[in-house]
């Protein structure tokens, strides 16, 4: 078994390399996936709803309220099922379940900790700004998608758009060709997953621990003491090892 263990984190998302794997369904998973889209755009906006109701209690109290910070944890962990199903990762053909709570045996599983204190007035919007590399990064790639509008128009953005789904679906062509997921590829996949989420989960208030900045830093090999905490925790009775896991 081949694992990569993190050390331990408030946000931890979790993926084990579900095989063997269709050589053709990720040809029809947008297909199939139309019911939880729907969902979770009426879930998304439930979210930003939820950020808005729990903004002013951490503001005033340093403290997330609880049953907004299920809600909002359970949206999340709902989208890291849909995306690892579908071209976030292609790692499992095992249909997402519909819910917002934690299903052990799934192959793609997170956990966020409720912070027992987060800054509270002016603070909590300053610590934000921790974030700024983050996210400067993140503007600088839709800089790059808009210089290249500028530049060749509508075809030269479109170009860019299907070599970016290629580069990311890439997966899919080695299933396709041999049957097996690349190990390298779903490593580097599932750190830029694990990344985005923990970034999420810090700018909406669900954790006040900021993700490093390069994605790979997330799943470097260490952290006995969560490996430990996970299988004692987490792991359902009598379920075989997977694989290949990414913690």
């Amino acid at each position: 078994m081949s694992t990569i263990a993190a050390e331990y984190q408030p946000v931890r998302v979790e993926a084990d390399l579900d095989e063997p794997l269709s050589r053709w369904l990720w040809a029809v998973k947008w297909l199939l996936l139309v019911p939880h889209h729907i969902l979770l755009t009426a879930l998304g906006i439930g979210f930003l709803i939820a950020t808005a109701l729990a903004f002013p209690v951490i503001f005033f109290t340093g403290r997330y309220p609880r049953w907004l910070f299920l809600f909002s944890t359970g949206v999340l962990r709902w989208t890291w099922r849909v995306a690892y199903y579908s071209y976030g990762a292609l790692a499992t053909d095992r249909y997402p379940p519909f819910t917002l709570g934690a299903v052990p045996d799934y192959p793609a599983r997170l956990f966020i900790d409720r912070p027992e204190h987060l800054p509270r007035g002016p603070g909590l919007l300053l610590s934000r700004l921790r974030a700024f590399p983050q996210l400067l990064l993140l503007v600088l790639v839709g800089l790059v998608f808009r210089l290249v509008w500028w530049i060749g128009g509508l075809s030269a953005v479109l170009a860019l758009v299907a070599l970016t789904i290629l580069i990311l679906s890439s997966p899919a062509a080695a299933l396709l060709r041999t049957g097996h997921y690349p190990r390298s590829q779903f490593r580097s996949l599932v750190a830029l997953d694990r990344w985005a989420i923990q970034l999420l989960a810090y700018l909406f208030f669900l954790t006040d621990a900021l993700p490093p900045l390069r994605p790979e830093g997330a799943g470097r090999s260490g952290g006995r003491l969560h490996t430990f905490l996970h299988n004692r925790h987490h792991r359902p009775p009598g379920s075989g090892a997977p694989a290949v896991s990414a913690r």
